[in-house]
């Protein structure tokens, strides 16, 4: 029996659990289809997640069909746990797009759409709710050809929309053989020759789906079950098997941890090739989503031994003493591992399809939470979703968090109370920007010369790289001019000391080279040992490069740049003058206005930090018909005020005097 690996996505409210549900239901996993407003379905297991009925954890559940065991995953649709997301997209071979027949093309139904079309994944389109009052079936796919800008085909049409009575008739008619057509020379000539058998306009449409070519539409209701044995029947016969040989090399990737009932640490992860057996000792290290060098990334490996191994099926979990290719495991014994993490030989790199957070928000202790207790519980989820950049401050006695948005910081701070009986707050959210040299700059501080009190040599060289390019570490010395172990060292402190700029924020898209180098070799006095004062060490490296390199992007100089979201704003025309003041003042800039109709949409650009505040203020403008759609699109330069500063929480480089009495007590260590 093959094996397919299927997520479910969808823009929040779609139906996307409810379908899970009743897919499972369906395929005689469950007897009875559970509720998300009762709390009882069988994905959603947080208890936070059964209170707010929404889907903040992916879950994995298995069901049969026929020919194929699918590994169903389920997202959530909120866009503050957009990294959830993330990390499914690498392990998917297939997914379904749930869309609602009321509320059409939502924002993060393109936002989705556009990741899994650039990804080349097989994707299914549900339309969901055509039991609603308010559903539409022709609007819906015109929408969907419109505003996502994909080739679909209609699997059929809908019957009694808009009732309890409505379902879905299977019909493949002349909008699927021109769509199909375009796609596929061979049918373009047997249309023109004539007409064209449906055994041959399926065998176009099973081959064009599974090249990620077209995307099959069906129309139904989770709650009802209309129209689920035709998407089941697609599942089966039109997403490609989950590919891999269980014969070859390990090789899989951890795309979620999570933490037992004795806080040990249970890692989920998709086996590319290759077969995990119990007992095994694998490599255990950064795989291509975390940004490192290839030498950093391999000599961060470390061999962890599995203690136990599950897989999915049949809605539950079960032991196995192996698994093979293309199973999604989950894997006991390996306390090290973190989300992103090579199990074996890493896997293709893997890059960021969403943006990073671009909120943080100061976490307040309340009376009787411990600061320490607080520090190790952020820290614990931040192993489960690494986007939730922990940052302490020692000098304030403060610790941050990075966040998507407003929802993400009440399940943080509901997660706190709930599973390490932490009472906390938050301060106001604020917008996390980032820096960019401006230009080039180079320094160097040699070993034993003018005021360097560390025993080594060290010349970097800051240059501007392409806006998303991230981090780049480059040699401009021989590999062998000094011990690996301090070249390691630099370059892991150049990563660390970008973390923050000029002005205190992240330092991005830069290329950083090492111009020079040098080190005092290991020497002793007459019948001692080995004397540290007098050989270089790595600390000598680690405390000696925050300051050059803090000089060169100091001559380099750098650039501020705050997020500015993409908008598209719908709303009657008649509020259109009292609309464009508001949106000047709050920094947006329209770039395109049409209208249709009674309506007017604007679509442009507006800071990420002004996005609430508009969202707030549309009702009050638009009679409450306004609707705003936001996602995140670029980073661009602050222009207007004051340039925003961010508070080092690091020994501050930028003034070499007090940075070297905040080091001077280790220089011995």
């Amino acid at each position: 029996m093959h094996l397919l690996n299927l997520g479910i996505l969808a823009h929040v409210d779609a139906g996307k659990t409810s379908l899970t549900e009743r897919l499972l239901y369906t395929a005689g996993v469950i007897d009875e289809v559970g509720s998300v407003d009762e709390g009882s379905t069988t994905t959603d297991t947080l208890a936070l997640e059964r209170r707010r009925g929404i889907t903040i954890k992916s879950a994995v559940v298995s069901f049969p069909l026929d020919g194929v065991t699918v590994n169903l995953i389920d997202t959530p649709g909120h866009p503050d746990f957009i990294a959830e997301v993330e990390r499914v997209l690498g392990v998917l071979d297939g997914a379904v797009l749930v869309v609602s027949a009321v509320e059409g093309v939502q924002a993060q139904t393109r936002v989705l759409m556009r990741t899994l079309r650039r990804l080349r994944i097989p994707t299914l389109v549900f339309v969901n709710k055509i039991d609603r009052r308010g559903a539409e079936d022709g609007a819906v796919l015109s929408g969907l050809a419109r505003r996502l800008a994909a080739p679909f085909v209609p699997m059929g049409r809908t019957a009694a929309r808009g009732t309890r009575a409505a379902r879905f008739v299977p019909h493949l008619g002349p909008a699927a053989l021109d769509t199909l057509a375009d796609h596929d020379d061979g049918l373009l000539a047997a249309y023109l020759d004539g007409e064209v058998p449906e055994a041959r306009l399926r065998s176009a449409l099973a081959a064009g789906t599974r090249s990620g070519l077209v995307h099959p539409v069906y129309f139904g209701s989770a709650a009802t079950g209309a129209g689920v044995p035709e998407l089941i029947d697609g599942i089966e016969h039109l997403l490609p098997p989950a590919a891999g040989d269980p014969e070859g090399p390990l090789s899989a990737s951890v795309f979620k941890v999570e933490r037992g009932p004795a806080g040990e640490k249970i890692a989920y992860a998709r086996l590319h090739t290759g077969t995990l057996r119990v007992r095994d000792r694998v490599p255990v290290g950064a795989d291509g989503d975390r940004p490192a060098a290839t030498s950093r990334a391999t000599a961060a490996r470390k061999d962890g031994r599995v203690t136990a191994i599950s897989v999915f099926d049949r809605g539950s979990d079960v032991r196995r003493d192996s698994a093979g290719a293309g199973r999604i495991v989950k894997v006991w014994g390996l306390g090290g591992v973190r989300i992103g993490d090579a199990l074996g030989v890493p896997a293709a790199a893997y890059r960021h399809h969403f943006a990073p957070p671009t909120l943080e928000s100061v976490v307040v202790p309340g009376p009787g939470t411990d600061r320490r207790s607080l520090h190790l519980a952020l820290t614990q989820l931040a192993e489960q979703d690494p986007l939730i950049g922990v940052r302490h401050d020692e000098r304030r006695r403060e610790t941050s968090v990075s966040l998507y948005g407003e929802v993400q910081k009440e399940v943080v701070q509901a997660t706190l109370a709930d599973e390490y009986g932490l009472a906390v707050t938050f301060r106001g959210t604020t917008t996390l920007c980032i820096e960019r040299p401006a230009g080039s700059g180079h320094a160097v501080e040699f070993n034993k010369k003018d005021a360097n009190p560390f025993l080594a040599t060290v010349g970097l060289r800051v240059d501007p790289a392409p806006p998303g390019s991230g981090v780049a570490f480059r040699l401009e010395v021989e590999l062998g001019s000094m011990p690996y172990a301090f070249f390691r060292a630099v370059e892991d402190t150049v990563r660390d000391s970008l973390g923050q700029g000029l002005h205190g924020w992240r330092v991005t898209d830069c290329t950083v080279t090492m111009t020079h180098s040098g080190y005092s070799p290991r020497q002793s006095h007459a019948h001692q040992g080995f004397d540290k004062s007098m050989s270089s060490t790595g600390h000598d490296f680690r405390g000696l490069t925050p300051l050059v390199l803090t000089e060169a992007l100091r001559r380099a100089g750098s650039l501020v740049h705050e997020p500015l979201h993409r908008f598209r704003l719908q709303a009657p025309a008649d509020t259109l003058g009292a609309l464009l003041p508001v949106l000047a003042r709050l920094g947006a800039v329209p770039e395109t206005t049409a209208t249709h109709g009674p309506a007017c949409v604007l679509e442009g650009a507006v800071p990420a930090a002004r996005v609430h505040e508009l969202d707030q203020r549309l009702p009050g403008l638009t009679r409450g018909e306004g609707e705003l759609e936001t996602a995140f699109d670029h980073y661009a330069p602050v222009t207007r005020g004051q340039v925003p500063e961010r508070p080092r929480t690091d020994h501050n480089p930028l003034n070499r005097k007090e940075y070297l009495l905040n080091v001077a007590g280790r220089m011995g260590d």
